[in-house]
């Protein structure tokens, strides 16, 4: 079946950077384009960052651009994502998710970034 397992989050000063990594298994993880959504306290859950399944083509919500970088490792079957820059408002639980075929998504567990001084 299925599995995204996100790793990496953590607590970070603004201005700061993590990376985050979502491992996947039980399909062939080069035939999918990845996401990356995210998910504030009261607040609805948001689509960050989405890559191809050959990494050639990568998109971003208005509000990363220019401070988050999608990529992934084909032969890892890792997807990752670099947040420089860090703000307040990217506090969230990060999820790493892969559509469906008849419609919605897989979901990770999720993994908490906080961003405070």
């Amino acid at each position: 079946q299925v599995q995204l397992v996100e790793s990496g989050g953590g607590l970070v000063q603004p201005g700061g950077s993590l990376k985050l990594s979502c491992a996947a298994s039980g399909f062939t993880f080069s035939n999918y384009g990845m996401s990356w959504y995210r998910q504030a306290p009261g607040k609805e859950r948001e689509l960050v960052a989405s890559i191809s399944s050959t990494g050639g083509t990568t998109n971003y919500a208005d509000s990363v651009k220019g401070r988050f970088t999608i990529s992934r490792d084909n032969a890892k079957n890792t997807v990752y994502l670099q947040m420089n820059s860090l703000k307040p408002e990217d506090t969230a639980v990060y999820y790493c998710a892969r559509s469906r075929p008849l419609g919605g998504n897989y979901w990770g567990q999720g993994t908490q970034v906080t961003v405070s001084s």
